[in-house]
């Protein structure tokens, strides 16, 4: 299956292990060596308006991805990686 990176925005990420939503997904992790995708990132979510700092950014390695359907993608991931602000410090986002 073939998916562009739009699509892979509109589809809501859920964690097989414990059925949480975990969100949508934000961006891509991109290995420039091997040209592949290895990771998706999901953005801690505002607080307050933008107030306040953003939660925690999530980064779900490709291998974690069991299902990729027509709305939500599922994930089996017991160690997922958490950042803070990943956004705005070691990855540049494709998106914004």
């Amino acid at each position: 299956m073939l998916c562009s990176l739009e699509e892979l925005r509109s589809k809501e990420v859920i964690d097989l292990g414990t059925g949480e939503r975990l969100g949508y997904i934000d961006d891509i992790r991109f290995d420039t060596d091997t040209s592949e995708v290895t990771a998706l990132v999901i953005f801690g979510s505002g607080r307050l308006f933008g107030l306040l700092p953003r939660g925690e950014d999530i980064e779900i390695p490709c291998s974690a991805i069991e299902v990729v359907g027509t709305e939500t993608i599922l994930v089996r991931c017991s160690n997922l990686t958490y950042h803070t602000n990943i956004r705005g410090n070691r990855l540049k986002s494709l998106f914004e």
